[in-house]
């Protein structure tokens, strides 16, 4: 039998595509093993939303090359989309697919496997509109899994080099996600999370007008669902529908990852976001309203071109005003081919450093004070991972709870929150 090895890069939705290509290459009879081992065929699934995502997937093809010289080397993903020509001068690599040809991943390798000159398999991808819905199989029964019900984006961020490594919006159908979504209540997955390229674009291109609230609604109705989260969407597609929801449904995890990206209204024209600071302020404070146990939490953006030091001080001005639980700050990174860079007054390294380690000081402030809210109350906790008679897991807010009591991985149980612990909270069984 045939062994092949798969490592993703990136987001949700690689996360997520990974899993399928594994799932095809399984139906066809491979094995599937660690990218650690030695294997017949390598899959490196890329990530191009940074340099550093695009430098370490150059560094994971090279080791699978000197794990096996002889094997086939297959890369895709959003570096493949944008860049097939530096990948293809990499040395060992046989294919290079793009990120909308993952169904026929298996015939590609096969094929490379005969041919000596690389294999390129790149389509114009501005110009697909169908969703590419891959059936999954074999999936490994896991605590969460993710489901992508989107994929692309027309936002045009002036940072962003995702709509050309994704195309224009594609969405699965609503019978697909029932369909899939059973697929994985069946296979013992308790948490299931919506992801997207352009998560709260949902349907937006569809001639049926569906929603995210539809998609949501078709999948909390079904039998043996624990918990549904939504993976990373735009504050300004948050729905009343899907607020009403989420406020309904002890199901539907009470967490929302909104980017706000830059707390200065002229940071953000330059990034051509299509919100303000007082539009995102007033959006969280209407959702805390509705769902006061709610986390929030937010990607900044530091050092964007342009923003200077006054402008920055005001950002953490109001992101310490907002009722956020977590940030993730990470340093503006010129991707070619963007508005953003060729724009001027780019930002020095180091000051980029030192403003997200400010963004990082707010975001431990900001997780200790929504889960000092929580010591004494009673939270549902699915458990994920148990370690030297220390099991954790996740509320369905996202804060991590650690207990030592008896659990089983996979499992939600009803726990009291006791103390600050680690990155969480400590919990104890209810007697």
């Amino acid at each position: 039998m045939a062994k092949v090895a798969l490592t993703t890069l990136g987001c949700k939705v690689n996360q997520f595509e990974t899993e399928t290509m594994a799932g095809l290459f399984r139906q066809r009879g491979y094995e599937i093993v660690d990218f650690a081992e030695k294997a017949d065929v390598y899959i490196i699934n890329t990530c191009s939303v940074t340099h550093l995502g695009e430098r370490k997937s150059r560094q994971l093809i090279r080791r699978a090359g000197h794990l096996n010289e002889q094997a086939v080397i297959a890369v895709t993903g959003c570096y493949a989309q944008v860049a097939p020509e530096e990948i293809e001068k990499i040395e060992g690599v046989n294919a290079v697919i793009g990120t909308n040809e993952r169904k026929n991943i298996v015939d590609i390798v096969e094929k490379a496997a005969q041919k000596q000159e690389v294999v390129l398999d790149i389509k114009d991808i501005m110009q697909e509109h169908e969703f590419e819905d891959i059936p999954m199989f074999g999936m490994q029964s896991r605590t969460r899994a993710f489901l992508k019900i989107q994929d692309g984006c027309n936002n045009f961020c002036s940072y962003c080099i995702i709509p050309y490594a994704r195309g224009p919006l594609r969405s699965r159908n609503l019978d697909s996600i029932k369909n899939e979504t059973q697929k994985l209540i069946a296979n013992g997955f308790h948490e299931i999370v919506f992801s997207g390229i352009h998560l709260g674009a949902y349907g937006k291109e569809s001639p049926e007008n569906i929603t995210l609230a539809d998609a949501v609604k078709t999948v909390l109705s079904l039998n043996g669902l624990k918990r549904l989260r939504l993976g990373s969407m735009e504050s300004i597609e948050v729905a009343d529908e899907l607020l009403e929801l989420l406020a309904a449904d002890d199901k539907f995890a009470h967490h929302l990852h909104l980017p706000l990206q830059a707390g200065h209204d002229d940071v953000l024209t330059a990034m051509n976001r299509h919100y303000t600071t007082q539009e995102f302020a007033d959006l969280l404070a209407k959702i805390t309203a509705k769902v006061p146990d709610i986390a929030i939490t937010t990607d900044i953006i530091a050092g964007f071109p342009g923003e200077t030091d006054e402008q920055f001080a005001q950002s953490l001005d109001f992101i310490r005003s907002l009722p956020i639980s977590r940030i993730h700050a990470f340093p503006y990174s010129k991707r070619k081919g963007t508005p953003a860079a060729i724009m001027e007054n780019q930002v020095d390294e180091q000051i980029k450093k030192q403003r997200v380690h400010e963004l990082q000081k707010i975001s431990q402030e900001k997780l200790a004070a929504f889960e000092a809210k929580f010591i004494n109350k009673t939270l549902q906790v699915l458990i994920e991972q148990i370690n030297d008679g220390v099991a954790d897991g996740h509320t369905g807010n996202y804060i991590k709870v650690y207990t030592d009591e008896k659990m089983e991985k996979g499992e939600i149980y009803n726990l009291k929150m006791t103390k600050l612990y680690k990155d969480g909270l400590w919990g104890t069984k209810l007697f």
